[in-house]
């Protein structure tokens, strides 16, 4: 039996930083022949940072739904679907490092714009940077690559965490070099895919995605005109529409990713354990989402927020 705390295999805790780490970290030096890495080394430990609280200039992480745990899980996806590429790129231009780096370091950040800043005195909660998350990860990418020795991607890197978001089409995304911009392909993959097999996905879904939604404007859209249109009216509603986000996002990952998500059969030896649990979580929930209350849903979601951290307010209407 699965454990809600690990990886696809069952073998790496997702809400550990050490493990997820030092799996990585042992992911590059099997591709770089025994290399290690001071900058990602570096990177997880300035996201651990970052995500409890200790950083003196943001506010410890309050999304539930993209925690630390879901940042470390999609890392550890992106780490298999590079070793995955250069194990088996029978022909395709090899994989520099510095590339495998930027990746990563791409990847552990990729979320930090819902992080709020010590000095926010607009919004009380992250997940009110919903729209705009990824434009606000985007520009602290473009200072942190510089302070991580890696100024000349810096720009690069603020481009390729745009293939995780929604924010822009993913055709209009620039990245001249093509291997850096399949790179920017894996990470929009991994971000689908490790989320989507989340063993709780859709406990999280309903349990945690649905207030971000909420406070984010997601639930509820504003349209230019002044009309308020209603995407999804509950919780509960958010579940039965899973199945047809999972069908869009199949899309995504084939046309455009570009089936990305192919190098983790490689990396497997041939099985995609990936897309394995996606294909459990999407017959799971066409048969919750037929279920009075949902009922079938009773998995419970690691927690890893700080104590004193709230998610949403008191009086948010979820159900």
């Amino acid at each position: 039996m699965r454990r809600n705390d690990f990886d696809v295999t069952d073998k790496i805790r997702t809400t550990d930083a050490i493990d997820v780490g030092d799996e990585v970290m042992r992911l590059f030096q099997e591709v770089y022949q025994g290399r290690a890495s001071s900058r990602i080394e570096r990177a997880f430990r300035d996201m651990s940072t970052m995500y409890h609280g200790k950083h003196r200039n943001y506010h410890p992480c309050d999304t539930e739904y993209h925690d630390i745990q879901h940042v470390l899980d999609v890392t550890l996806a992106m780490a298999r679907l590079l070793a995955g590429y250069e194990r088996g790129r029978e022909g395709y231009a090899p994989l520099p490092a510095d590339y495998f780096t930027v990746g990563i370091i791409t990847t552990l950040f990729h979320d930090v714009g819902y992080l709020r800043r010590r000095h926010d005195r607009t919004h009380r909660f992250g997940a009110e940077y919903t729209l705009i998350h990824v434009t606000r990860g985007s520009r602290f990418l473009r200072h942190y690559l510089p302070r991580a020795g890696l100024t000349r991607y810096a720009k690069a890197a603020t481009q390729l965490v745009h293939f995780t978001g929604y924010e822009r089409d993913l055709d209009t995304i620039r990245v001249d070099d093509p291997v850096l911009r399949r790179v920017g392909e894996m990470i929009g993959t991994a971000d689908i895919i490790a989320q989507m097999s989340d063993r709780c996905y859709l406990e999280k879904v309903r349990e945690r995605l649905y207030p971000e939604f909420v406070l984010g404007g997601v639930a509820r859209r504003k349209l230019p005109g002044g009309k308020t249109v209603v995407v999804f009216e509950s919780a509960d509603d958010l579940v039965r529409k899973t199945p047809e986000f999972f069908r869009n996002a199949a899309k995504r990952l084939d046309e455009k990713l570009h089936r990305a998500y192919i190098y983790a059969e490689r990396y497997f030896g041939g099985q995609n354990l990936y897309l394995e649990e996606m294909d459990k979580n999407v017959k799971h929930a066409a048969t919750a989402a037929n279920t009075s209350r949902h009922r079938l849903l009773r998995r419970t979601p690691p927690s890893t927020l700080e104590p004193s951290v709230r998610a949403y307010p008191d009086d948010l209407v979820i159900y």
